[in-house]
């Protein structure tokens, strides 16, 4: 990739409001516009969550996740809203992008079991870092989903 990349992983307190301005736009951008689901965004867990981007020039936001904290979304640490822009997608960023925030959760709460609810289309991606599918598929915001677990050490 040419492009310079800027990586950011910041705590909600940490967050400024344009950086968490252009995070909930490329969020919306993809979730809600281009897979055409109205679904609420901003679910009350950006707030105990790490969160974790890549900006290009000019500060746009290209590709982002968070960490949502145990005991907030499962009982176990969180990988979510994990999303690349449009332009970026077949470029290597997504797997960058999991890779550092994998090692992210490392450093912040040890080598620890992360879940996330993977849309099924994309099980494969998932796999390459060690996560595994757990149970049955099920529908979220009509978009088929799996749970995964990539087990730790701890």
């Amino acid at each position: 990739m040419s492009m310079h990349l800027n990586w950011k992983v910041k705590t909600w307190d940490e967050l400024s409001l344009e950086a968490f301005y252009r995070i909930a736009q490329l969020r919306i951008d993809v979730f809600v516009i281009e897979q055409d689901c109205p679904y609420q965004d901003l679910d009350g867990k950006d707030q105990q969550s790490v969160h974790l981007w890549a900006e290009g020039e000019g500060g746009e936001v290209l590709a982002y996740l968070r960490i949502v904290a145990p005991g907030v979304s499962y009982p176990q640490v969180a990988i979510g809203r994990v999303i690349s822009s449009s332009k970026m997608r077949g470029t290597g960023l997504g797997i960058e992008l999991m890779k550092r925030g994998i090692e992210a959760v490392n450093q912040q709460y040890g080598d620890v079991a992360i879940k996330l609810s993977a849309q099924q289309y994309l099980i494969k991606f998932y796999e390459k870092f060690g996560f595994q599918t757990v149970g049955e598929g099920y529908l979220e915001d009509d978009i088929p989903h799996i749970a995964m677990i990539r087990k730790g050490a701890l």
